[in-house]
């Protein structure tokens, strides 16, 4: 292995697919060792029922140049975390990137729905998957990243801080949820700075994500042929786009510069350089406030 990670050790909690998987990738492509979590595996599937599995993720950092190594997890189930957290100690002795991207609620909340109609069971399920998961994970894991000063706590959610404050994100329970998650990424920033180590909050734009895609009825190749039922989709990046933002910061030796902030790719990839697949640079966040939000016609002229 080679790159600037390539004697890091990294674990990306909740890797089977969407940010996770390219978060993965792209820090094997840097030359990470990637433990690689999530439940569905190619002998069991989680309640999603979908192909994708931790196992072709960890090829797929391998692949990258990295050393993908894949580890059935439920990341609300202490133990299962405990048992994780120890395997790499033993095998790695050491962690240097966290990234706690385990989310599973897409198909649990309800678009704009008032919290007294939305189904009460799918939002608290929401909500234990969403934040449980993130405080589990970070319990066991951090006194191993602490070990070595330097280590990096990424909390994946969706919307920055700015947006999020002002911005109501389509259920009461994904509202809280991805707004706890900024808070998180705060509240470790205080608890780990002074103890050299660095936590953000990191956000996507538009994710071009398998189930997105498969939602629109478009692929990676074809994707543009959804913009004429969804003008603003031209705004979209692939996953590998916020997982060159990971590996940027994890790459970066000034990165305690940024602890406790709310970060997006986009504007990572003006701080870094780093581009998406196809040598763009989307500024998702600020096309929402300066042209979809604003109910302006779609054009990402300037934004990408």
């Amino acid at each position: 292995m080679s790159g600037p990670l390539k004697d890091k050790v990294a674990l990306v909690a909740g890797a089977t697919r969407g940010a996770g998987r390219g978060i993965a990738v792209e820090l094997g492509a840097a030359g990470a060792t990637v433990y690689v979590t999530g439940r569905t595996t190619r002998a069991r599937r989680s309640e999603y029922d979908r192909s994708e599995t931790i196992e072709d993720t960890a090829d797929l950092v391998t692949a990258a140049g990295g050393r993908g190594i894949a580890v059935p997890t439920d990341h609300l189930v202490p133990s299962e975390v405990r048992t994780l957290v120890d395997r790499i100690a033993a095998e790695q002795g050491r962690l240097d990137v966290l990234v706690n991207d385990v989310w599973g609620g897409e198909r649990l909340f309800e678009w704009d729905t008032p919290v007294w109609e939305h189904d009460l069971d799918n939002g608290l399920r929401l909500l234990r998957l969403a934040i449980e998961t993130h405080a589990i994970t970070s319990h066991h894991a951090l006194p191993l990243l602490l070990r070595r000063p330097g280590g990096l706590v990424v909390e994946m959610t969706d919307g920055t801080a700015e947006y999020n404050a002002a911005t109501y994100r389509v259920s009461f329970f994904y509202d809280l949820a991805k707004s706890a998650v900024l808070r998180m990424a705060f509240a470790l920033g205080q608890e780990l700075g002074p103890r050299g180590a660095t936590a953000v909050a990191l956000t996507p734009g538009w994710l071009r994500s398998e189930m997105m895609l498969e939602n629109f009825g478009v692929t990676e190749d074809n994707w543009r042929d959804a913009l004429e039922r969804v003008p603003h989709f031209g705004i979209s990046e692939t996953p590998f786009f916020v997982g060159r933002a990971v590996a940027a910061l994890a790459a970066d030796p000034e990165r305690a510069r940024w602890n406790g902030a709310s970060l997006s790719s986009g504007g990572l990839a003006r701080t870094y350089g780093f581009t998406d697949r196809d040598g763009s640079r989307p500024d998702a966040w600020r096309y929402l406030v300066e042209v979809q939000d604003a109910g302006q016609p779609a054009d990402t002229t300037g934004y990408r």
